[in-house]
């Protein structure tokens, strides 16, 4: 009796795994008829000459997440979508599948285009906080031309003047802010090349104009030593007709830094330059 309980159990157990087995294998089969089906109807898309096909074909590729295939799609039937009912719809679907796949440069314009073409629509906010966000996508390392940092700014700021309560509002400060500071350091660092190739001349100019354009830098303290570094050698390497106006400066630019910050990290270098330029200001006033 129980032998056979247990033969019939064991047979139930190998029915089950032989229907589990069916199942996925029916299961396997149909999501590869469903790939094939799609893949189809997709090349379809792309050869028919029916621009309504291209649009329901695209906005499915669209809405399973493949931008790069709603993109092809979308360069297509654009041309002769424009006064279409789905136009609105379909060039704002157009310009989000350029932003999720990165494509910041043509996201952006499509994004300008859009808010250009239908100043009216409910997306219209956010398509020009898309728009603004897609060139700051685009703003380079410091180190690079910052034309682009520029343009993102400007765009930044008139989406923040002109939606001053867009919950969008919040983040496009954050990003100005990052954006400014990314300008700011660039141009600590030409300011600061100046003093590291010995122009020293150029160097107390540019340093200077440096903390008069970023009074609130966090570069100040570096900026201001870089300016006593430059002014002491320029002073000291003067010929004699410029050399007491030029250690005058020098005391002064020592005198800016530690005003600034007392117990600045610079502070025993500065204490140096400022012992030297003392005892060659005493022996000019002695001659």
């Amino acid at each position: 009796m129980f032998r056979q309980f247990v033969f019939g159990f064991n047979d139930l157990i190998r029915s089950q795994e032989t229907f589990i087995f069916k199942m996925k294998k029916t299961l396997s089969i149909l999501l590869l008829v469903l790939i094939f089906t799609s893949c189809g109807e997709y090349q379809k898309a792309l050869k028919t000459d029916e621009i309504g096909v291209k649009y329901d074909v695209a906005t499915k590729q669209y809405d399973s997440g493949k931008y790069a295939k709603a993109i092809r799609l979308f360069e297509q039937i654009a041309p002769s979508y424009r006064g279409r009912p789905q136009a609105e719809k379909m060039f704002y679907m157009y310009a989000q599948s350029y932003f999720k796949t990165k494509q910041y440069y043509s996201a952006g314009y499509q994004f300008e285009s859009f808010v250009s073409s239908y100043p009216k629509s409910e997306k219209v906010e956010e398509a020009s906080y898309l728009a603004a966000l897609s060139y700051s996508k685009l703003s380079p390392r410091y180190s690079l031309d910052q034309v682009d940092t520029y343009k993102a700014i400007d765009k930044l700021q008139s989406f923040i003047n002109n939606y001053p309560t867009s919950p969008f509002l919040a983040e496009a400060n954050v990003i100005v802010k990052d954006l400014r500071e990314k300008l700011e350091k660039k141009s600590f660092e030409i300011a600061k090349q100046y003093n590291t190739i010995s122009d020293h001349k150029a160097a107390v100019v540019v340093l200077d104009n440096f903390v008069t354009d970023f009074p609130g830098t966090k570069y100040k303290e570096q900026a201001l030593y870089y300016k006593l570094d430059s002014s002491y050698k320029l002073a000291i390497n003067s010929i004699d007709s410029k050399k007491q106006e030029r250690l005058t400066n020098a005391k002064t630019a020592y005198l800016n830094l530690v005003k600034f910050n007392p117990s600045s990290e610079f502070k025993e270098e500065s204490d140096q330059m400022l012992d030297r330029i003392e005892k060659e200001l005493k022996q000019i006033s002695n001659k």
